[in-house]
């Protein structure tokens, strides 16, 4: 039992759209990222995910909407559910999303991230 600084974290990596994963509970990881200009479409068939902000601002695009999110605020991005997250600027998030989650749903491409480091 130990506890974890975000913003320690945080300052081990300057990369974007590079999931870190900082804990582990109930076959959940809370990863750590930085975001910055537009991740792809994309969606999860069997998980659901939670984006938290930390610094900045979100802006969770759907497919009929888009959830603007600040500092403190969080959303629940539902399984099966398209969505594309945009960063103006940068944005550090904490996600909470399943083991084994691949970031980018059911697209591989640039993005995939298969093997996350642990820090």
């Amino acid at each position: 039992m130990q506890k974890v600084n975000l913003e320690d974290k945080l300052s081990q990596f300057t990369d974007y759209w590079n999931p870190r994963i900082v804990g582990e509970l109930n076959s959940q990881h809370v990863k750590l990222v930085k975001l910055k200009g537009p991740f792809v479409w994309h969606q999860h068939e069997l998980e659901d995910e939670m984006f938290f902000v930390i610094k900045g601002r979100l802006a969770m695009e759907f497919r009929d909407k888009t959830a603007f999110l600040d500092p403190g605020e969080f959303i629940i991005v539902p399984r099966g559910t398209a969505h594309r997250p945009v960063a103006e600027e940068e944005v550090w998030v904490m996600l909470f999303e399943p083991a084994g989650t691949l970031n980018t749903g059911n697209q591989e491409n640039d993005f995939t991230r298969k093997d996350l480091e642990k820090i």
